[in-house]
């Protein structure tokens, strides 16, 4: 029977797919908003006025959903030495070339630029999200301003969870699963998080 290895409690995997429906919600609907040409998608979401009143909120639970994730994992996402060898040889995994790549721990520095990213990428939207939801009562400099950030940073964010999406099902198959499942096969563990492996299999 093949070995398998608990990767992500059931809190961890609920969190991380409520930030998920929420994100996408999010994102469909700002791309409704944000250009005349794709406010045909706010009909799928039930039509200009609903998407106008929800997208914030869309957003909020987002945040939230993030902020629970943060907590959890935070102190895991510091980057180490064999993190800045792995960044520095980033191409081979994107590859598929593990020869020469340092072991990862939970993480890979991948998986860590990413956490790091989203976060700064969703405060910017938070912050900027509250100035353009109630633009009534903030200075004019902010409103510009937000108007300029909140798509930037949501640009930013989309292109982070493109990227997510296919290193976890294309790039590193098996990655799914473990989100999924929450469990892993101890062979994928060692390929894919060496350090990481040591540690659990070590308890």
């Amino acid at each position: 029977m093949t070995k398998l290895i608990d990767r992500f409690s059931f809190a961890e995997r609920a969190s991380h797919w409520v930030s998920a429906a929420c994100f996408l919600y999010a994102m469909f609907t700002g791309l409704a908003l944000w250009s005349p040409r794709l406010f045909w998608m706010s009909g799928v979401f039930g039509g200009g006025e609903t998407v106008r009143a929800w997208h914030p909120w869309a957003g909020m639970f987002f945040a939230a959903a993030l902020g629970v994730m943060f907590r959890r994992w935070s102190a895991q996402m510091r980057l180490d030495a064999d993190d800045r060898v792995w960044l520095a040889k980033s191409h081979l995994y994107a590859q598929n070339i593990e020869a020469g790549m340092p072991e990862s721990g939970r993480f890979n520095a991948g998986q860590k630029m990413l956490f790091w990213t989203q976060t700064a990428a969703a405060l910017t939207l938070v912050i900027t999200g509250i100035v353009l939801w109630f633009p009534e009562s903030m200075p004019r400099a902010l409103r510009l301003g937000a108007i300029l950030l909140h798509p930037a940073a949501a640009s930013v964010s989309i292109g982070g969870i493109i990227v997510h999406i296919y290193m976890s099902t294309i790039g590193v198959p098996g990655a799914l699963q473990a989100m999924v499942r929450g469990r892993v096969t101890a062979g994928w563990a060692r390929s894919h998080h060496g350090k990481w492996y040591r540690e659990v299999a070590g308890r």
